[in-house]
């Protein structure tokens, strides 16, 4: 099963957007699934449902995070990296979707009973959201493969 289909899978079984997509990339990223998605449980709905940025997208930026951040305080470089790895997640994943907050992408609030009621009637969590896991997991994934490309080639 390739990631993006995993990530899915995993957000079908009732996980939230961001443990979906880091669960699908944890063992890329040197950590087991279930840390993953331990370390993910907060950031669903756009963080803990503010409807802040959308889980799928904080999911992706905690993998570039185990991907290429720094270990050592004072390493810039792999901090450089990690942020540049991220911005540029953003800018796919914007150019792709439009926005990046949750209530934006959803076109409801999440964060109030209206919202969330809003969702479920529209049943988002089948109607829109895997498609920006997909989206996420997808983008992830080429990001990944480019960082491998460029890492074999130095």
């Amino acid at each position: 099963m390739d990631k993006p289909e995993k990530a899915a899978t995993i957000f079908q079984e009732g996980y939230n957007c961001a443990q979906a997509v880091i669960g699908a990339f944890a063992l890329d990223c040197g950590i087991d699934e279930v840390t993953a998605k331990k370390m993910a449980a907060a950031f669903g709905g756009g963080i803990a449902r503010t409807g802040e940025t959308c889980g799928a997208v904080t999911g992706a930026m905690m993998a570039i995070g185990l991907r290429y951040g720094q270990t050592c305080g004072s390493d810039s470089e792999r901090k450089e990296k990690t942020y540049e790895q991220v911005h540029e997640f953003l800018q796919r994943f914007q150019a792709r979707n439009g926005l990046l907050r949750c209530k934006e992408l959803l076109g409801c609030d999440v964060s109030t009973p209206e919202g969330r009621q809003q969702a479920k009637d529209g049943d988002y969590h089948n109607t829109r959201c895997p498609k920006f896991v997909r989206d996420s997991a997808e983008i992830l994934e080429s990001l990944l493969e480019e960082g491998r490309l460029r890492d074999s080639q130095n």
